[in-house]
């Protein structure tokens, strides 16, 4: 009990800001400072997110499968390339430029491009998936082989141990915060880069929702939307923070 009263106390500030955000939301679009064609009602938001959930729950189920997708190759692409440049130095020289340089390119500018090459289907949206997932566990996990204490490495050498044996047992082990780090960010971009690219063109999607209401300037049902997206995203950060707990006890134990 005495554990549970500092993470309650930690979140109170969080949650009165957001509380006095929607206050003040309420307050300028209800007594009409803010008119409802530019920002409609909190109690508008929320009907609309009620009533049209059905909808809202099926166009999700698009881009959740988008997401999910390009993170998963994101993930593997990322563990991939960035264990063979912690190998290999000279390729860590010739590819890390490049992944920063992708990640100054904007995502808006990028989406045209795929859907011209790739058409309107799901290919190009978990391609950007990708793009926007990969640089931040890419990153991490270099940033976690890198902080290897040399005296682990050479203890292990001196054991007998194969660079197999090493990287296994000491590498990965402790570059497991720093890949955790990268995908509770990428988890929450996957979302936004299949809704962005969505935008672009398609056929179902929350992306593709957003458009049509947009069009229709039924603004309560756009925010009931980025409510919906908020939401998810937030909990993917909440489940990958749970799996880091059950894949690193270790990192739980030294916290307690």
């Amino acid at each position: 009990m005495t554990r549970r009263y500092p993470n309650i106390t930690s979140k109170l500030p969080a949650a009165i800001a957001i509380l006095l955000i929607i206050a003040l939301w309420q307050g300028l679009t209800g007594s009409g400072l803010v008119p409802s064609y530019m920002m409609p009602t909190p109690v508008a938001v929320v009907t609309a997110l009620v009533t049209q959930c059905p909808v809202i729950l099926m166009h999700a189920c698009v881009t959740l499968q988008e997401a999910f997708y390009g993170l998963l190759t994101g993930i593997l692409l990322a563990g991939i390339i960035a264990t063979a440049m912690i190998h290999i130095p000279v390729l860590e020289r010739a590819i890390y430029p490049i992944m920063v340089i992708t990640q100054t390119i904007p995502t808006i500018a990028i989406a045209p491009i795929l859907v011209l090459w790739m058409g309107f289907g799901m290919a190009p949206k978990i391609t950007l998936v990708v793009l926007t997932t990969f640089f931040p566990i890419a990153v991490g996990l270099l940033d976690g082989y890198r902080s290897v204490d040399r005296d682990y490495i050479d203890l292990m050498r001196s054991m007998g141990a194969s660079n197999t044996e090493i990287f296994f047992h000491v590498r990965f082990p402790m570059a497991l915060p720093g890949f955790f780090s990268g995908l509770k960010i990428s988890a929450s971009y996957a979302v936004v880069g299949a809704v962005v690219s969505e935008w672009l063109g398609g056929f179902e999607g929350l992306g593709v929702y957003m458009t049509r209401v947009r069009k229709a300037y039924a603004f309560d049902r756009m925010f009931a939307v980025i409510i919906f997206i908020v939401v998810i995203s937030l909990l993917l950060m909440f489940g990958v923070k749970l799996l880091s707990r059950a894949v690193m006890p270790w990192m739980k134990d030294s916290k307690a």
